[in-house]
């Protein structure tokens, strides 16, 4: 069964007057696999995914399987719902692992979220990974729950992004062999895996490649001064990253390098002028 580690993309979509800028993602999915990123994550919080429509979300991961040199694709799939759910695994089955967020809007009880997941990967003939974010959905899925949950040979992996450190090194703790912890935050890649976390599915690798896999690799091979000093190099992105709701500022990171353009759909709107400044700032520095 593939696992997941290392450094992975969360890959934005880009659009132009209204429909997907096909040409411009090609390119984009190009440049993450000549990178040395380890995975790719089509259709995730990045993507825009709630407004696109099933046809795009096809065609997205058919583009991402042609181009991906081999590399591990890991899928988003995740609804407020198990039906949802299941009907996007239908859809996007040419993926090598799915990613399930916790459901929004609903506001399960740990217990919900438990027998939801397990659900899931009852259902599931790929490996499933856990993505726990909060600040999206409204619920934090707990680490006992996360624990129970990596007892299930189906479920390889959690992304974090609650941004409880305590938390995920908990997880990182109590998990069993095999279990992957993956940061859901740029800015925590270095504390997390110096605790024993696994890796990183980035936004700001969609910018910078090379320097954020370099990172995760350094940290993972031990080579600590390198680490710090990308680490340090890479911070005032990570920053920009958040300076409105992603991916947001991180289509406006592209837009200044040339590689898309920064339009979003509704009800995101793009980049503002000084998130803008930022980023040419920062790139500019890189």
């Amino acid at each position: 069964m593939i696992g997941f580690t290392g450094c992975g993309t969360a890959l934005v979509t880009p659009f132009r007057d209204g429909e997907v800028d096909w040409q411009s993602y090609e390119a984009l999915v190009r440049r993450q696999v000549s990178s040395g990123v380890d995975f790719l994550v089509p259709l995730g919080t990045t993507a825009e995914t709630p407004c696109l429509t099933d046809e795009e979300k096809v065609r997205l991961l058919s583009i991402t399987r042609q181009l991906s040199g081999g590399k591990p694709i890991l899928v988003g799939v995740g609804s407020n719902s198990p039906a949802g759910t299941f009907r996007n695994m239908e859809l996007l089955s040419d993926a090598d692992g799915y990613l399930v967020v916790v459901p929004f809007y609903n506001k399960p009880t740990q217990e919900g979220l438990y027998r939801y997941f397990e659900t899931v990967a009852q259902k599931s003939d790929k490996p499933i990974v856990l993505y726990n974010v909060p600040g999206r959905t409204g619920t934090n899925m707990l680490a006992q729950t996360t624990l129970r949950l990596a007892r299930n040979p189906k479920i390889v992996a959690v992304k974090e992004a609650s941004g409880n450190v305590d938390q995920v090194l908990e997880i990182v703790r109590c998990a069993p062999e095999g279990f992957s912890v993956l940061s859901g935050n740029d800015d925590q890649t270095k504390v997390l895996m110096d605790g024993g976390a696994h890796g990183l599915i980035s936004v700001a690798s969609n910018i910078a490649p090379d320097l954020v896999s370099g990172l995760v690799h350094a940290i993972a091979q031990g080579r600590t001064e390198e680490a710090q000093q990308l680490e340090e190099k890479l911070h005032p992105l990570f920053k920009a990253c958040t300076l409105e709701s992603n991916p947001i500022p991180v289509k406006g990171g592209l837009s200044v390098m040339g590689l898309c353009t920064s339009e979003m759909r509704l009800p995101l709107t793009p980049a503002t002028g000084s998130t803008l400044e930022a980023m040419k700032q920062v790139i500019g520095s890189l």
